[in-house]
Order: structure tokens, then sequence, then C-alpha cells
């Protein structure tokens, strides 16, 4: 065993050992007894987060906002999104410009890796700790996986490319990304983002790794080890199975049949309640809105996160505080946009696309061109 393996076992170990875990999540904050309380519908309390949201969205940065305003027009197709979208259109260009410019030579990646992995190093909690640790052999991972794919497959989503697509595909064929996606260290520290990243790749037409991650995954976090993790390393198990969900999606556009992961969804339903009771609110709201992905829209399940999102709004500010209470517009729009989708849920719609929807693509952001 290397050293760094053995540092990100010995890690593992302690955030299994009593007494550890309730530091991985907060308390909840005690909610008053409900007395008799008729509580306002779903779609209700869907739109007051709406309201809360979309009345100051354009203080977001570029990446929020994006973020929101995608999901939200691939829910409802409501052309007022097309600001938002246009802001992440944006945010894309301007990444992949800066790489195909500025960080696509080894040594270049090599400086832009080593100045992210210094912020993980900066940084005092335990995903952060194993992210440092699990990645040290991989700092390119915080450039491929993190920042380049990413912006790769948004830009592909939307049915463009940048105008050296040739360049930035010839970065990834350098890397055999199996290395990091099959890794259990890798997966213990970065389960969600390589479900997304495997998904992206197949969907590049670049490397396919998604069953080899699939099977990794599996074996790094057997279900009868369930109760030998951490909080934090449990939220990290279904977080990456939230994920292979929606990422296999694309991400809200297609609808999915429940046989092809059935692994997931009889693990969801199995263990519903001890997701309640050992994740956060963005996780709960992932779980239900795999079902709805599934057209399982009846499921128990369904009914069982709606019930728990509805109840952990704050109705004064309008939204899912975090697990410590705070309702902060930035840190919770994550959290937030998830909670409007669960409650409000609105089909998947495969847009936008230059295709589809031009007039939303007519001014396109400098780099960006139509892939065909």
């Amino acid at each position: 065993m290397n050293i760094r393996r053995f540092v990100v076992y010995l890690l593992i170990t302690l955030l299994s050992l009593p007494g550890w875990a309730a530091m991985q999540i907060s308390p909840r904050p005690a909610k008053p007894p409900v007395q008799q309380q008729v509580l306002p519908s779903y779609a209700d309390d869907a739109a007051l987060i709406r309201q809360t949201f979309e009345s100051q969205l354009f203080t977001l940065p570029a990446f929020k906002m994006g973020h929101y305003g995608l999901r939200m027009y691939r829910q409802t197709l409501d052309p007022k999104y097309q600001s938002a979208v246009w802001s992440d259109l944006a945010r894309v260009a301007s990444r992949l410009n800066a790489v195909t410019t500025e960080i696509h030579t080894p040594a270049q990646i090599k400086a832009y890796s080593d100045a992210r992995e210094a912020r993980y190093q900066r940084k005092d909690d335990a995903r952060s700790d194993l992210r440092y640790l699990a990645t040290r052999d991989y700092p390119e991972y915080y450039f491929l996986g993190v920042d380049l794919l990413g912006s790769m497959a948004r830009a592909n989503e939307y049915g463009l490319k940048h105008r050296d697509d040739h360049k930035l595909r010839d970065i990834i064929r350098r890397y055999d990304f199996a290395r990091y996606a099959t890794d259990p260290d890798m997966i213990r520290a970065w389960a969600a983002q390589l479900a997304n990243q495997v998904y992206w790749l197949r969907q590049l037409g670049e490397q396919d790794v998604v069953e080899p991650f699939i099977a990794a995954f599996r074996a790094t976090y057997p279900d009868s080890q369930d109760k030998q993790l951490s909080e934090q390393q449990y939220m990290n198990k279904i977080y990456g199975m939230t994920h292979i969900i929606f990422a296999a999606s694309s991400y809200y556009q297609y609808q999915l049949k429940e046989s092809d992961f059935q692994w997931i969804y009889d693990h969801f339903r199995r263990h519903i309640d001890d997701i309640l009771l050992h994740t956060k609110e963005d996780v709960v709201a992932e779980v239900g809105i795999s079902f709805l992905l599934a057209g399982l829209q009846d499921d128990p399940v369904v009914e069982k996160t709606r019930q728990f999102i509805q109840t952990s709004i704050d109705r004064q500010t309008g939204m899912v505080p975090s697990v410590k209470g705070e309702s902060e517009l930035y840190d919770g729009e994550h959290r937030n946009t998830l909670a409007i989708m669960l409650l409000d849920w609105r089909g998947v719609h495969a847009a936008p696309t230059v295709t589809n929807q031009p007039a939303m693509f007519e001014s396109l952001p400098y780099g960006l061109v139509p892939k065909y």
C-alpha cells in the first residue's frame, strides 16, 4: 500500500469512528410542533421558493444563475429564463477559450492543477481533506474532470462546440479516465462528480468508462457496509447514486427506465428512512427527483421526500435553509433549485438546443459554434 492510499485509508477509518460522524452534519434546528397546521400545496411552496430566488437571480454569479436558469428552462420551457441560460453559455465559452489559449500544454495543465490542489489543502473539513489526499496522485484531475469536461459537455448539450474542439479533445485523449473512475479512494472523495464525468465522456463520444465506474462504485460502497459508514461517507454514497441517475438523463432531459437502474431504486426504497435521517436536504430532494425521472411520481418515496422538503422550508426567508439554519442566496441556490423541481415537477425536456430554440442562440459568445 503506497503512502497516499495509507493516509486516505486512515482518514476513512477515522471518519467511521463513533462520535466523528456527528461532526459531518450539523444538527438541524428543532422544528416547532405542527398543531393542526394546514400546509400549502407542494406547487405553492415551490412558487414561494421560486419567487425568493427569481427576485434576486441576477445578483448571483454566472455559474449559479446559469445553474438555476437552465434547470428552470428545462422544466418549464419558459423564455423568461433565456438571459440566465445565456449567462451560462458565456461562462462555458469563457472557460473553453481560456483552456485553448492558456491551459493546454502539459506544463500549463500542471501549473493550473497545482493551484487548484492548493485550494483544497487550505480548507478545513473532512470532505476537502479526502479530496486533497485522494487526488494527490492525479493532480490533472482538477483540470480535466472538474473544469474541462463539464464545459465541453454543456456546450454539447446546447448543440454547440468550441471552435477549437479538436484541440480540447486532444487534451482529453492524453489521459486514461479509468484511472480516476475506478479508484476507490477517488470514489470516496468524488462520487457524484465522477458519475457526471463518465457520462459526459460518453456523451462526447470519447472514452466510455460508465460501466467500469458503476462496478467500482458498487464494490466501494456495498450495501452490507452502510452501517459502518460515517454520515459524510453515507451522503457521498447516496449523492453518487443520484448523480448516476441525473447524468444518465442528461440532467432532466430524458426519462429513464427504472429497470436500467434497479439496484439504485431498490436501495432508495429500502433505505429511505435512513436517507431522511442521515443526509442533507439537497440529497433528499435528489432522491425524490430520481424517481420522477423514471416516471414514478406515485411511488411512496416521492411523497416522503416532498413532505421532508416542505417541512424544511423557512417561510420567513422563503427558502430551504442549510442544516445550520443559514438562508444565504448563493450557498442555497443548489438546494433550493432541487426543492422547486421536486415539489413542482414539470417533466423532462431536451432543451434548449440551437436546433429547436434557435432564437436563444442567435448571438453566440466568441468561441462557440454549432456542432454541425
